[in-house]
């Protein structure tokens, strides 16, 4: 299984000399196994895997975690959902709050966008699917676990070859560790846990309070880690004010806790 981060930032797009280290664009990761292609959540990095890619047939699943601006701004700009050969699925859990194509339609049409879903030729299929039930996708097993998040989130364990991984972004564990979170992530290769927070940040430090904005802080991504036994942990969803040298410094923080920590950043590939 290979994993490529396309974009690890949280909340809204970041360019500029101080995050170019680290990256500026918005949630997505590029899993690969058996020749299949899964893209967990379509950020603006999902810009710049499609254009990594061409304008060309595709195959590929996406798989959205969320429907909040920041997981789903990159699709309208993923230059293989514009050609008619490509065969892309988009999956979903369906909220209060609509289906998954519903919530991808609006941010499509006037006043926000001028070019509708309908464009997106080479997006076949649209499939909302139970967030408590496992289920496959290609050589992928993917098993999701609802957590706690303002109109909600899914984490997702992924299987494929023996190989594992959670994606676990837009999670927030309150006054304790969610034990269902440690339960799914129990002894996978990889966890990509949201960080957005320092544990003063998160208390109000410096800032206003951020309980009940639906993240976690560093401290609770490598308890997770640790109570779960992963194999590494990949700290995700960097606050968008959050510099290089920041996040740097975050990253030796955690290594302090669980060893095999580090920072995601654009561009990095792993080989699970």
């Amino acid at each position: 299984m290979q994993v490529r981060f396309w974009g690890v930032r949280g909340s809204i797009a970041v360019s500029g000399d101080a995050y170019a280290r680290t990256g500026g664009n918005t949630t997505c990761v590029e899993v690969l196994a058996e020749g299949e292609r899964l893209v967990l959540d379509g950020g603006t990095g999902l810009r710049g895997l499609g254009a990594a890619l061409g304008f060309g047939p595709v195959r590929a699943t996406l798989l959205f975690s969320h429907l909040h601006w920041d997981h789903i701004q990159g699709v309208p700009f993923f230059a293989p959902a514009f050609h008619p050969e490509s065969d892309l699925t988009f999956v979903g859990v369906t909220r209060a709050s609509g289906t998954l194509r519903e919530a991808l339609a609006a941010q499509m049409r006037p006043p926000t966008f001028p070019v509708g879903l309908d464009r997106l030729v080479g997006a076949k299929r649209f499939v909302d699917v139970a967030r408590d039930a496992p289920f496959e996708v290609g050589p992928f097993r993917v098993s999701p676990l609802d957590q706690a998040h303002p109109d909600g989130v899914v984490a997702y364990r992924v299987e494929a070859g023996g190989r594992s991984m959670v994606f676990a972004t837009d999670c927030e564990h309150g006054t304790s560790i969610d034990d269902r979170l440690t339960r799914l992530a129990e002894g996978v290769d990889l966890l990509v846990h949201d960080a957005q927070y320092t544990a003063a940040e998160y208390q109000g430090v410096g800032g206003p309070p951020r309980r009940g904005w639906g993240h976690s802080t560093i401290d609770d991504a490598t308890e997770v880690a640790r109570r779960a036994g992963v194999g590494r942990l990949a700290l995700f969803h960097h606050d968008p004010a959050r510099s290089d040298d920041a996040v740097d410094a975050l990253e030796a923080t955690a290594r302090a806790q669980f060893q095999r920590s580090f920072a995601a950043r654009e561009g990095v590939s792993l080989s699970l």
